[in-house]
């Protein structure tokens, strides 16, 4: 294929071998600006969302699933860097170990397409260092090596330089040959290794789901079985594989893994709070911000802003849009001169303070009825409010200013709705987590919207976290009740209440961790009443 003036560039990225942290500085350089990420079956949406605005392609395998051929994926990043496209091809662990990275670069130097290979860290040395096994330590091993575990023929037997590559001295690693363990213990075996040769298989290695056993080869197989080690794994043989030098420092959150729902915004910042403490979280139903700035009631609002005594905002967004329209319907701050505003908790106000303005009213509980409750109290007769804010927001606030009789303007702003990515992947997320997290009852509604039965029944083993009471409500209207409530309607609170239940810790001691980005924030739960 024959490369024209628009020719872009093919980054083969080595993803590391499953924790998204150990991705290379390099990697994620790349990862920031490129246009188009053609990606295989990783761990974590963590290293996708540092391209977040790059086109993404799936091309991996998963079990019972097809997959793109090799040959259709070299014809894929030809295209793209035909169409002058900057691509990220990543890829687990290492291109060059046993990745087929190899392949792909011939395919791109034959069509002219420019490349740059990007190593990551191997599984073959990251995966045992994970299990506290050294594969090089002196005195006890002078040498590694490693072979794919697909080392059968099509006639089910070994390669015939297996016994050659058996009598090596040193650690032995097998790179996905999980199902092949009994011929590759037998040949080992068979030529010349002791039964009581030290030997490991490791299971989702440097991942919090990580398991592994140790043996001998004599007993490896029969261990692996009874603890029932799945793929993706790795097997160790050697006399480092009776070492142990795992981690002696633990995170609190350490080995927990959760599914994350909600907002752009609300989702990044509840999982780098999660993050921070040692959990691994992905999310799994992303909830997008629909604006209703040209509607004629949002037109209206604006054109008789002088009318209204109060501002009421219910969330972030609604204050960023707000601001937004004010600008784009040629206002500017003078036209808020004379008005009061009430904002629903910290972080909706901490938004505020972005556009020069400070609060009037903010409730010490960060929800609808304190918020309603409060205003109540300190509207005066003959003062109106205006509340924009999303679609079907809570009814509380409504109910509580019509009893006391106060005039106010409930506009809609914008309204919230379920952006799936890889949904195929829910039953299998869900499955491998401990927690699944609400925010508000609209991100309840998007997750169930379209749920499979599969998908439900794999709901029974995991414990939900939700935000508040009223998003409580919405999952028991779904017939799901909440395993765990926030005690405080906030960022924190949802750490804390994982924390609390995984660990018996107090709710307090989680803000005296420190976490990746800024955790002291509300949520986004429009029926709750906090930052959507």
């Amino acid at each position: 294929m024959k490369t024209t003036e628009k020719t872009g560039t093919v980054y083969l990225v080595g993803a590391g071998p499953g924790d998204p942290e150990l991705i290379t500085v390099k990697g994620v350089i790349r990862l920031n600006t490129c246009d188009t990420v053609v990606y295989d079956s990783l761990s974590s949406d963590r290293l996708l969302e540092l391209a977040p605005r790059a086109e993404k392609i799936y091309v991996g395998k998963r079990a019972g699933r097809h997959s793109m051929k090799q040959e259709e994926i070299n014809e894929l990043l030809v295209e793209l860097g035909c169409a002058g496209k900057t691509v990220v091809r990543l890829k687990g662990g290492d291109p060059f170990v046993f990745g087929r990275g190899g392949e792909e670069v011939q395919a791109l130097q034959e069509a002219g397409i420019p490349y740059e290979v990007i190593p990551g860290v191997t599984s073959a040395v990251a995966v045992p260092a994970s299990a506290g096994i050294p594969v090089t330590h002196r005195a006890v091993s002078r040498s590694f090596h490693v072979m794919t575990g697909h080392t059968l023929s099509d006639d089910g037997t070994l390669p015939p330089d297996f016994p050659e590559f058996a009598r090596l001295s040193g650690t032995l690693v097998f790179l996905m040959g999980l199902g092949n363990l009994h011929p590759i213990v037998s040949g080992l075996l068979k030529a010349g290794k002791s039964k009581d040769t030290p030997a490991a298989v490791i299971e989702n290695g440097t991942l919090p789901q990580e398991r592994s056993v140790k043996g001998t080869l004599g007993t490896i197989e029969e261990l692996a079985e009874r603890e029932g080690i799945g793929t993706p794994a790795i097997i160790v043989v050697g006399d480092t594989a009776a070492l142990d030098m795992r981690a002696t420092m633990k995170q609190p959150l350490a080995g927990v893994s959760v599914c994350v729902t909600g907002t752009s915004g609300f989702t990044k910042k509840l999982l780098a709070s999660l993050h921070g403490l040692g959990a691994d979280g992905e999310c799994v139903c992303r909830l997008g911000v629909k604006s209703y700035l040209d509607s004629e009631a949002m037109k209206e609002a604006y054109g008789k802003l002088k009318e209204y005594s109060w501002l009421v905002f219910t969330s972030a967004n609604a204050v960023r849009l707000f601001f937004e329209g004010l600008e784009k319907y040629g206002l500017d701050c003078r036209s808020l001169g004379n008005v009061k505003i009430a904002a629903v908790g910290k972080g909706t106000a901490r938004e505020l303070r972005q556009y020069g303005f400070l609060t009037d009213y903010v409730p010490e509980r960060y929800q609808v009825e304190d918020l309603a409750a409060g205003l109540e109290h300190m509207v005066k007769p003959g003062e109106k409010l205006l509340i924009p804010r999303s679609f079907g927001g809570s009814r509380i606030l409504n109910e509580t200013l019509d009893r006391a009789g106060i005039l106010y303007d409930d506009v809609v702003l914008y309204d919230v709705e379920g952006q799936w990515r890889e949904k195929e992947r829910l039953e299998e997320r869900l499955r491998a987590s401990q927690y699944l997290t609400f925010a508000s009852g609209s991100g309840v509604e998007a997750f169930f919207d379209g749920l499979t039965e599969s998908e439900r029944l794999a709901m029974e083993q995991i414990r939900v976290v939700c935000i508040g009471d009223v998003t409580a409500r919405a999952l028991e209207a779904r017939g799901r009740k909440a395993d765990v409530i926030a005690e405080t309607f906030s960022i924190p609170g949802m750490t804390a209440a994982i924390l609390k239940d995984t660990s018996g810790r107090e709710c307090g001691q989680i803000i005296s961790f420190p976490a990746k980005g800024k955790i002291n924030e509300e949520t986004e739960g429009k029926e709750d009443g906090n930052d959507s």
